[in-house]
């Protein structure tokens, strides 16, 4: 593989509107989220890839989902380079963006106590994910 980090993409606000289904727009553009469990991936722990519904870059391995009980996809690390971190205006909470559009995917929480590698987790919109299974030419 070469490079860890995303090739930007840039698009105009009218460009993304015209790709992204108004619920997409929503959350990835407008940071915006979706209603608590409600997400198509909260409950789903299939082997493959999580990429970003507005660019196509992968995000997130099967592998590093968990259960956090949150209502909200949960899981404990990116990919390397794939996801950026800012704080929210207020300072409270941590937002996470895709590194490549700049897609809002949700916010990071650290030290929750969840017995995982990092101690995060990365609770993220389903919206703004698509799973990609293992056994796909996606993944490859």
């Amino acid at each position: 593989m070469g490079s860890s980090v995303p090739q930007q993409i840039q698009k105009s606000e009218d460009e993304w509107r015209a790709i992204l289904s108004p619920e997409q727009f929503f959350i990835l553009r407008q940071k915006g989220t979706e209603k608590k469990g409600t997400g198509h991936y909260d409950k789903f722990f299939e082997e493959g890839i999580y990429t970003c519904a507005g660019c196509n870059t992968p995000l997130y391995k099967s592998t590093t989902k968990f259960n956090s009980g949150c209502g909200w996809p949960a899981f404990f690390e990116g990919l390397p380079g794939a996801i950026n971190r800012s704080p929210d205006p207020d300072g409270r909470r941590t937002e996470i963006t895709c590194a490549a559009c700049g897609g809002h995917l949700g916010h990071v929480f650290k030290g929750e106590g969840f017995s995982t590698p990092t101690d995060e987790r990365h609770c993220v919109n389903s919206v703004s994910i698509i799973f990609a299974p293992a056994n796909s030419d996606a993944s490859q």
